[in-house]
């Protein structure tokens, strides 16, 4: 009797998962995206400084009163429910006073770190790349920037220019631009050395093309950490060149000008220097969180 051979049953693939084009493996963003989320001092940080921002911008427009308004019948009040903060020697209302100071420190400490971010990386960038006599002359100026103590140099430019907040602004984005600059200048010492970046100097790849397309978005990292930090230092710089008549002047509710106009209130009426003076602290304390979480997540020798 015949027998009828069955042919061996193939086994059929498992389907492939589907994968539209939206759902991609995840990438280093999404990564340090979830990773930042479970930074308590990173979350902490831009939480406060998110608060700070929020009452700039919006603030001003909720106060029943003018920052500037006086009332000579309400001088050195204490706080209460009509004045939280309490009121200055001509009468105004300080936590007006603190929230309008809220916008012309995050305000010194933008332009200041952009403009220092902007010199002192062009600066490196072109010292670390091309090296040689450039690389001498940038050094040497970096250095000559550091020799000086960064608020003493500051009370110089700012006697030089005259007081203004905008004097005060350039001068303390100039005091920060060696930092940022030393640090490029490394960055692109190590990164120039990459096989990347070799392979598009033998075909011919123009500097220009191979500065700002390879080398500068690889050395970016310690740039945004160090200008978070830098960010909370531009903020005490203006305050104390308010502090010293240097800076913002009147009848600009600057936080440091704040402090040395209560100075000698500061027994009969202390609240007048403690809520700018927290203003200061806080504001501070939020930039340090964060640069220190981003500085935790973006480098790897800090990770575990």
């Amino acid at each position: 009797m015949s027998t009828q051979s069955v042919p061996p049953s193939i086994p059929t693939p498992n389907p492939l998962p589907e994968s539209p084009q939206n759902e991609r493996l995840d990438s280093p963003v999404k990564d340090l995206w979830r990773s930042f989320f479970k930074h308590k001092s990173a979350v902490i940080g831009a939480s406060v400084i998110l608060v700070v921002i929020f009452i700039a911008l919006v603030g001003p427009l909720l106060l029943p009163y003018g920052y500037n308004q006086v009332d000579a019948d309400a001088r050195l009040q204490s706080p209460s429910a009509e004045h939280w903060f309490g009121t200055d020697d001509l009468g105004r209302d300080i936590f007006a006073r603190v929230v309008n100071g809220a916008r012309i420190s995050l305000w010194v400490g933008f332009f200041a770190v952009t403009g220092s971010i902007v010199v002192g990386s062009l600066l490196g960038l072109l010292a670390g790349y091309y090296g040689r006599w450039l690389d001498v002359v940038i050094s040497r100026l970096f250095d000559i920037l550091l020799a000086f103590p960064g608020i003493l140099l500051a009370i110089a430019i700012v006697a030089m220019l005259g007081p203004s907040l905008e004097n005060a602004m350039y001068a303390i984005a100039i005091i920060n631009i060696p930092t940022f600059g030393r640090l490029m200048r490394s960055r692109v010492l190590a990164v120039k050395q990459e096989d990347f970046v070799m392979a598009a100097q033998a075909i011919g790849m123009k500097d220009r093309r191979i500065l700002f397309k390879h080398i500068l978005p690889n050395s970016w990292t310690p740039i945004m950490v160090q200008g978070t930090l830098n960010f909370a230092t531009a903020v005490i710089e203006a305050a104390g060149l308010g502090f010293l008549g240097l800076g913002a002047q009147p009848p600009d509710p600057e936080w440091g000008k704040m402090l040395s106009d209560s100075r000698q209130y500061i027994q009969s009426a202390p609240w007048t220097m403690i809520f700018p003076g927290l203003a200061i602290m806080f504001t501070v304390l939020g930039f340090n969180l964060l640069g220190d979480g981003l500085r935790d997540l973006l480098d790897p020798r800090m990770k575990q």
